[in-house]
């Protein structure tokens, strides 16, 4: 087993943009790197070199290719960053369950995710490994917001879901408070028919532009479509990858793309364990989603699949993360993702 990395190789933490309402945490650094430690030793010894999988979301129900084409017309104030009015851009997008468990049947109450990564976008990029790559990340989860917005409770809870003891699993919701088990619950609850049928958030804020005239923003991603499918009376262990399959079968999906800007300075950017009340600061359509018809449940996209990085820090500036549930992320993700290459033997050069 590898030896977790070594200080000499750890990137920069972010800054905080107080203007924006961003206030770095005591100790906060040192917890991002501490949480990283723990993620990356439970990696390593969960699986072996040659099949490691990402610490959650491991399971895909599928990755598909796509368009994204932006609005024709924009407002001002939305046209930043990829939302240039007309753009269209090529784009991988990987939908999954939220458990770390890749041989977890579908079936199971759990959390879905999307992952969207556009395709040549030009210009400087803010994760440091990745300057010159011409892509452009979004994370998104089924639910409008996060079960913890605190480093020590989030290293608990990673610390303590990884132990062997039961006893140790089973003082979890002390660690996470009353507030944060209930959401808990929430996230990870529920059973779906069909992930290109269901709403996804970025749960956590991004900023929209650069300079004085930049703002705070969230993301989220709807259906274009109200149809849905039912879950079937006896779903089979990848039932989400197989009503995937014979919707892309039949035809082309399209899903929107929205922007929820901030209106309030009531609205933190901090936390992330409460919604941004859409009556309040309403999404606006900034772009369209085209899955094409397609055939993407084949053993060739299962492994491109699973050698793509997602980061919310593989970024324009004009869409810079924000908020501490962002700023642990850039650790994390970039460290997994490395590690998970590495055991895997495999470049994790952008497409």
């Amino acid at each position: 087993m590898n030896a977790i990395s070594p200080r000499s190789n750890r990137p920069p933490y972010p800054s905080a943009d107080e203007e924006l309402g961003e206030v770095l945490r005591p100790d906060e650094e040192m917890l991002a790197f501490q949480l990283a430690d723990v993620i990356e030793r439970g990696v390593r010894a969960q699986y072996q070199p040659g099949n490691a999988r990402r610490d959650v979301h491991s399971k895909a129900t599928g990755c598909v290719k796509a368009e994204f084409r932006v609005n024709d017309a924009l407002p001002e104030s939305l046209a930043k960053g990829i939302f240039i009015p007309g753009k269209t851009y090529q784009a991988w997008i990987r939908f999954s369950n939220g458990s770390g468990d890749p041989t977890r049947s579908d079936d199971n109450d759990d959390g879905r995710g999307m992952a969207i990564k556009v395709l040549g976008v030009s210009g400087f990029k803010l994760l440091e490994n990745a300057r010159d790559a011409t892509t452009q990340d979004f994370v998104m989860i089924n639910h409008p917001v996060f079960l913890t917005n605190d480093p020590h409770r989030y290293l608990s809870l990673v610390e303590k879901a990884g132990s062997g003891s039961l006893l140790t699993k089973l003082t979890i919701p002390l660690t996470l408070g009353l507030k944060g088990t209930l959401l808990a619950k929430e996230l990870n609850s529920g059973k779906i028919a069909n992930p290109l049928q269901i709403r996804y958030w970025s749960a956590v804020p991004y900023q929209l532009g650069t300079g004085p005239q930049r703002q705070v923003v969230k993301f989220s991603v709807k259906p274009d479509s109200p149809a849905t499918d039912s879950i079937p009376e006896n779903p089979g262990h990848h039932y989400l990858r197989e009503a995937m399959q014979a919707t892309l079968r039949k035809g082309d999906v399209f899903m929107k793309f929205l922007v929820q800007p901030r209106n309030s300075d009531s609205l933190s950017v901090e936390d992330s364990m409460i919604e941004w009340d859409e009556a309040v600061a309403p999404f606006y359509e900034v772009a369209t989603i085209h899955i094409p018809q397609q055939e993407f449940a084949t053993s060739e996209r299962e492994r491109f699949g699973e050698s793509l990085s997602f980061n919310p820090w593989h970024s324009l500036p004009e869409h810079r993360p924000l908020g501490v549930l962002n700023r642990l992320r850039k650790i994390v993700y970039d460290r997994i993702s490395r590690v998970r290459h590495e055991m895997n033997s495999v470049d994790g050069r952008e497409p």
